[in-house]
């Protein structure tokens, strides 16, 4: 990002207080892959006209056409490429670039779809890239998610707020008194006008705050839950963030709303005029492209998929862009010979003698769900605790599986909780011995976007640390990073924003023998509707990729 100023001058650091640990973070002990933040996080100049809505970038007048002549057919493995103009509510094309688009080409007759390349040319236009992965006939779709100026908006939001969401701690007394506190990720965003609870996990060293309750003691926190959606956007924010938002299921089962995000613009008046818009957020453009129609490669080539050989799926592989692609409803990996696995007794037989440890959110849980549904040996023990946070566990004993899943610690949206639940992956990892039966899945970012970027990197510095150091003392261990996938729309969780939290994950683990599930790609090459928990049918291919570096063979 363009920022101006130096990183190290917006970075929260946590502040001495009157009680518990009073300790001030150490950023310059971020891994070099993180401490650069502006660098990593760099997107193009989004513009200046943040309070004028009819100058900002509209889905309607967009438009993007073949870069080249139309051909009659398309080769199987070649490429397609196009031109897209970002153009205003008027007409009048962009100086400069910063929207947020999203290209697919999809293949609904064949069930197919893969991921475009949009390169931002940072003067309004942008290259769009199809890879030719299938025959038949394929159609480009292009989104525009967020208009420059909305990004804009995010970013101002993500530099400038220290948190745009707060949670409670329930404190309990040994009389049986309650006290209900606000509590962040650090203390100036506990709304405390006086001294702090302070909360350090000894093994990775990040510390949760509270404001202290007016009697009970900061060792008598006892619970935890989601607070309130804080106000962190203007009228004019809003315009330019307007949509139509998915129902966010997590937030109404807490009764939490996106009161300034969800409503959607029906008038804007300016000195000269008065205009009814359609939203803006997350709408497909014209269609810019006829239906183009794909032929195999070479005459007598069987084949209907340009899949190359590729090696077993195995961890420490770099993924190229695009990752994969569906045909017939299955994920086809372009680095790895990624496989399927149709029947319950290959699952069962992949997973036999492991024990696998899922750590992390709700769309990893998801995959826990999926193989204890999928599989009915694997049978669920009750563990007597609230099952939105876990843990939970699954055993198959004749084959001798476990399957665990736990969230990741605060900073977590979830109802009330035990705080002694909230076990950081940090402090997981340490506990762990490893070896070749263990497998370990790591599933982080959508609960991230509410924070700066460097709360996420403080909290990965400590998780690559312990990711390394099971590595080095049993490097047979399986490590798997499950990517952030698409959904959310709004300021608290955009999938801007995800794609920054994605950027952060990639680097964290840079160097280490880890495998890579790259959600963002599964979720965004179909047609169907984005969901921060996506449909069955991309649970299942996200859980055979995964399972396919567990058995590559």
């Amino acid at each position: 990002m363009s920022w101006r100023e130096p990183i190290m001058q917006w970075l929260p650091r946590s502040h001495p207080t009157s009680e518990c640990i009073s300790e001030t973070i150490n950023w310059d002990s971020l891994p070099q892959e993180l401490s650069n933040l502006t660098s990593l996080l760099y997107w193009p100049p989004t513009g200046g006209h943040r309070n004028d809505f009819l100058a900002s970038t509209s889905p309607n007048t967009s438009t993007y056409h073949l870069k080249g002549p139309a051909q009659a057919n398309y080769t199987l493995g070649s490429n397609l490429e196009a031109i897209l103009v970002a153009r205003d509510h008027r007409g009048r094309p962009k100086a400069h670039g910063g929207d947020l688009f999203r290209a697919e080409l999809l293949g609904p007759e064949v069930r197919a779809g893969v991921p475009g390349e949009v390169k931002d040319l940072e003067n309004g236009t942008y290259l769009l890239s199809f890879p030719l992965l299938w025959a038949g006939r394929a159609q480009v779709q292009v989104r525009l998610i967020h208009s420059s100026e909305a990004v804009g908006v995010l970013q101002r939001v993500w530099r400038e707020k220290r948190a745009t969401v707060d949670f409670r701690g329930y404190f309990r007394g040994t009389d049986g008194s309650q006290e209900t506190v606000i509590c962040n990720v650090d203390p100036q965003s506990t709304g405390a006008k006086g001294p702090t609870c302070q909360y350090k996990d000894l093994v990775s060293g990040e510390i949760w705050f509270c404001a202290q309750p007016p009697t009970l003691p900061c060792d008598a926190l006892v619970g935890h839950s989601s607070g309130s959606y804080l106000k962190v956007t203007t009228s004019q924010d809003e315009g330019l963030l307007a949509g139509t938002p998915a129902e966010d299921k997590e937030a109404a089962s807490h009764g939490l709303l996106f009161a300034n995000l969800l409503f959607t613009w029906s008038t804007y008046v300016n000195a000269h005029t008065q205009c009814f818009l359609r939203n803006v957020t997350d709408q497909k453009l014209p269609s810019g492209i006829p239906p183009i129609l794909v032929l195999p490669a070479a005459r007598g080539n069987v084949s209907n998929l340009a899949l190359p050989s590729r090696p077993p799926c195995h961890p420490g592989h770099l993924s190229p862009k695009p990752s994969g692609f569906y045909h017939q409803d299955r994920w086809h990996s372009t680095f790895c010979s990624s496989r399927s696995f149709p029947t319950v007794d290959s699952i069962r037989n992949c997973l036999a003698g492991r024990i696998v440890y899922m750590m992390g959110d709700s769309t990893l849980r998801q995959w826990w769900e999926y193989l204890r549904d999928t599989v009915p040996s694997l049978k669920p023990v009750d563990l007597h605790v609230t099952y939105q946070v876990g843990p939970l566990m699954a055993v198959e004993t004749t084959q001798g599986t476990v399957l665990h899943w736990r969230a990741h610690s605060w900073p977590l949206r979830s109802l009330r909780t035990p705080v002694a639940s909230l076990h950081s992956v940090a402090r997981e990892l340490h506990g762990l011995a490893g070896g070749p039966y263990t497998v370990v899945v790591l599933g982080m970012g959508a609960h991230f976007t509410t924070f700066p970027p460097s709360i996420f990197a403080r909290r990965l510095a400590g998780i690559r640390a312990a990711v390394k150091a099971l590595l080095d003392r049993e490097p047979s261990t399986l490590v798997v990073i499950k990517l952030a996938n698409t959904g959310y729309k709004s300021v608290y969780g955009s999938d801007w924003l995800t794609l920054q939290v994605n950027r952060l994950l990639r680097a964290a683990f840079v160097g280490l023998r880890v495998a890579f599930v790259d959600a963002w790609e599964m979720t965004s090459s179909l047609d169907v509707p984005d969901n921060i928990h996506p449909k069955e049918l991309i649970v299942r291919n996200e859980v055979e990729l995964f399972l396919s570096f567990i058995c590559p063979t």
